[in-house]
Protein backbone atom coordinates (compact mmCIF):
# COMPACT_ATOMS: atom_id res chain seq x y z
CA UNK A 1 0.00 0.00 0.00
CA UNK A 2 2.39 2.52 0.84
CA UNK A 3 4.11 1.78 -2.25
CA UNK A 4 1.47 2.48 -3.99
CA UNK A 5 1.03 5.41 -2.63
CA UNK A 6 4.52 6.53 -3.14
CA UNK A 7 4.16 5.86 -6.61
CA UNK A 8 1.42 8.07 -7.00
CA UNK A 9 2.94 11.08 -5.44
CA UNK A 10 5.84 10.82 -7.15
CA UNK A 11 3.59 10.11 -10.65
CA UNK A 12 1.84 13.56 -9.70
CA UNK A 13 5.10 15.14 -9.01
CA UNK A 14 6.21 14.88 -12.40
CA UNK A 15 2.83 15.54 -14.14
CA UNK A 16 2.53 18.84 -11.67
CA UNK A 17 6.19 20.10 -12.59
CA UNK A 18 5.92 18.67 -16.26
CA UNK A 19 3.08 21.47 -16.65
CA UNK A 20 4.40 23.89 -15.05
CA UNK A 21 7.47 23.91 -17.14
CA UNK A 22 5.19 23.77 -20.37
CA UNK A 23 3.43 26.91 -19.04
CA UNK A 24 6.93 28.45 -18.64
CA UNK A 25 7.92 27.77 -21.90
CA UNK A 26 4.71 28.84 -23.64
CA UNK A 27 5.34 32.09 -21.48
CA UNK A 28 8.45 32.48 -23.35
CA UNK A 29 7.20 31.89 -26.63
CA UNK A 30 3.72 34.49 -26.17
CA UNK A 31 6.70 37.13 -24.78
CA UNK A 32 8.95 36.91 -28.09
CA UNK A 33 5.34 36.65 -30.43
CA UNK A 34 4.72 39.76 -28.52
CA UNK A 35 8.20 41.48 -29.20
CA UNK A 36 7.54 39.91 -33.00
CA UNK A 37 4.43 41.44 -33.69
CA UNK A 38 5.32 44.94 -32.23
CA UNK A 39 8.63 44.09 -34.43
CA UNK A 40 6.70 43.74 -37.65
CA UNK A 41 4.18 46.98 -37.03
CA UNK A 42 7.49 49.25 -36.62
CA UNK A 43 8.56 47.83 -39.36
CA UNK A 44 5.91 48.48 -41.20
CA UNK A 45 6.01 52.27 -40.43
CA UNK A 46 9.43 52.54 -41.31
CA UNK A 47 9.00 53.06 -44.90
CA UNK A 48 6.34 55.47 -44.65
CA UNK A 49 8.77 57.35 -42.17
CA UNK A 50 11.83 57.21 -45.09
CA UNK A 51 9.42 58.24 -47.67
CA UNK A 52 8.11 61.28 -45.60
CA UNK A 53 11.76 62.48 -44.91
CA UNK A 54 13.02 61.60 -48.72
CA UNK A 55 10.40 64.30 -49.85
CA UNK A 56 12.53 66.78 -48.21
CA UNK A 57 16.41 65.39 -46.92
CA UNK A 58 17.75 65.26 -51.02
CA UNK A 59 21.40 65.24 -49.65
CA UNK A 60 20.33 62.98 -46.85
CA UNK A 61 20.95 59.65 -48.13
CA UNK A 62 23.52 58.15 -45.97
CA UNK A 63 21.01 58.76 -43.03
CA UNK A 64 18.39 57.32 -44.69
CA UNK A 65 20.41 54.62 -46.12
CA UNK A 66 21.36 53.39 -41.86
CA UNK A 67 17.71 53.26 -41.19
CA UNK A 68 16.75 51.13 -44.66
CA UNK A 69 19.54 48.81 -43.79
CA UNK A 70 19.06 48.51 -39.95
CA UNK A 71 15.26 47.82 -41.09
CA UNK A 72 16.47 44.45 -43.18
CA UNK A 73 18.57 43.67 -40.30
CA UNK A 74 15.56 43.46 -38.16
CA UNK A 75 13.51 41.88 -40.17
CA UNK A 76 15.95 38.87 -41.00
CA UNK A 77 16.76 38.47 -37.50
CA UNK A 78 12.91 38.83 -36.25
CA UNK A 79 11.84 35.87 -39.23
CA UNK A 80 14.98 33.57 -37.98
CA UNK A 81 13.70 33.97 -34.74
CA UNK A 82 18.05 35.09 -33.68
CA UNK A 83 18.20 36.96 -30.31
CA UNK A 84 21.65 37.36 -30.81
CA UNK A 85 21.01 39.15 -34.06
CA UNK A 86 18.00 40.86 -32.91
CA UNK A 87 19.77 42.78 -30.29
CA UNK A 88 22.45 43.55 -32.62
CA UNK A 89 19.97 45.02 -35.33
CA UNK A 90 17.86 46.91 -32.92
CA UNK A 91 21.13 48.75 -31.74
CA UNK A 92 21.79 49.81 -35.30
CA UNK A 93 18.04 51.07 -35.72
CA UNK A 94 18.07 52.82 -32.58
CA UNK A 95 21.35 54.84 -33.56
CA UNK A 96 20.46 55.11 -37.27
CA UNK A 97 17.04 56.92 -35.93
CA UNK A 98 18.27 59.08 -33.40
CA UNK A 99 20.63 60.29 -36.49
CA UNK A 100 17.43 60.82 -38.49
CA UNK A 101 15.60 62.72 -35.94
CA UNK A 102 18.64 64.58 -35.18
CA UNK A 103 19.07 65.47 -39.31
CA UNK A 104 15.38 66.51 -39.43
CA UNK A 105 16.11 68.99 -36.68
CA UNK A 106 17.26 70.95 -39.89
CA UNK A 107 14.58 71.09 -41.72
CA UNK A 108 11.85 72.89 -40.76
CA UNK A 109 9.54 72.05 -43.11
CA UNK A 110 9.67 68.33 -42.19
CA UNK A 111 9.47 68.80 -38.53
CA UNK A 112 5.81 70.57 -39.15
CA UNK A 113 4.64 68.12 -41.83
CA UNK A 114 2.08 66.14 -39.86
CA UNK A 115 3.12 62.71 -41.70
CA UNK A 116 5.69 63.39 -40.25
CA UNK A 117 5.12 63.97 -36.76
CA UNK A 118 2.59 61.21 -36.48
CA UNK A 119 5.06 58.54 -38.01
CA UNK A 120 7.64 59.98 -35.27
CA UNK A 121 5.43 59.97 -32.82
CA UNK A 122 4.07 56.29 -33.65
CA UNK A 123 7.52 54.69 -33.83
CA UNK A 124 8.98 56.27 -30.89
CA UNK A 125 5.55 55.12 -28.90
CA UNK A 126 6.08 51.29 -30.57
CA UNK A 127 9.81 51.81 -29.29
CA UNK A 128 8.60 52.08 -25.95
CA UNK A 129 5.84 49.01 -26.01
CA UNK A 130 9.03 47.58 -27.48
CA UNK A 131 11.34 47.87 -24.69
CA UNK A 132 8.57 47.06 -22.28
CA UNK A 133 8.21 43.51 -24.05
CA UNK A 134 11.62 43.09 -23.97
CA UNK A 135 11.56 42.94 -20.23
CA UNK A 136 8.73 40.74 -20.09
CA UNK A 137 10.81 38.34 -22.35
CA UNK A 138 13.84 38.34 -20.66
CA UNK A 139 11.57 37.97 -17.18
CA UNK A 140 10.17 34.54 -19.20
CA UNK A 141 13.60 33.28 -19.93
CA UNK A 142 14.88 34.15 -16.32
CA UNK A 143 11.71 32.49 -14.84
CA UNK A 144 12.78 29.36 -17.61
CA UNK A 145 16.38 28.88 -16.98
CA UNK A 146 16.11 29.02 -13.28
CA UNK A 147 13.20 26.32 -13.73
CA UNK A 148 14.65 24.07 -15.52
CA UNK A 149 18.23 23.86 -13.40
CA UNK A 150 16.64 23.93 -10.07
CA UNK A 151 16.63 20.37 -8.39
CA UNK A 152 14.03 18.47 -8.44
CA UNK A 153 12.89 19.89 -11.80
CA UNK A 154 15.66 19.37 -13.53
CA UNK A 155 14.95 15.75 -13.22
CA UNK A 156 11.77 16.41 -15.35
CA UNK A 157 13.49 18.85 -17.75
CA UNK A 158 16.06 16.53 -18.34
CA UNK A 159 13.43 13.64 -19.60
CA UNK A 160 11.32 15.76 -21.36
CA UNK A 161 14.38 18.06 -23.06
CA UNK A 162 13.39 21.34 -21.85
CA UNK A 163 15.76 24.02 -23.39
CA UNK A 164 17.56 26.94 -22.11
CA UNK A 165 16.75 30.32 -23.69
CA UNK A 166 18.26 33.22 -24.71
CA UNK A 167 18.10 36.42 -23.39
CA UNK A 168 17.66 39.94 -25.16
CA UNK A 169 21.05 41.57 -24.66
CA UNK A 170 21.86 44.93 -25.29
CA UNK A 171 25.31 45.99 -26.96
CA UNK A 172 27.25 48.71 -24.79
CA UNK A 173 26.57 51.38 -27.78
CA UNK A 174 22.85 50.85 -25.99
CA UNK A 175 23.96 51.30 -23.02
CA UNK A 176 26.42 54.42 -23.39
CA UNK A 177 25.26 57.91 -23.11
CA UNK A 178 24.25 59.16 -26.25
CA UNK A 179 25.46 62.26 -27.69
CA UNK A 180 22.90 64.72 -28.84
CA UNK A 181 25.74 67.42 -30.25
CA UNK A 182 27.30 64.97 -31.84
CA UNK A 183 24.03 63.73 -33.61
CA UNK A 184 23.43 67.55 -34.92
CA UNK A 185 27.19 67.71 -36.58
CA UNK A 186 26.50 64.66 -38.67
Amino acid sequence: MIFWVIVVVVAVYFVVTYNSLVSIKSNVEKAWANIDVLLKQRNDELPKLIDTCKAYMTHEAQTLEKVIQARMGIDAARQMHDVAGLSKAESALSSSLGGLFAVAESYPDLKADQTFINLQQRITGLENQIADRREFYNDSVNNNNVRIKQFPDVIVAGLFNFERAEMLKFSRAELEDVDVSARFKS
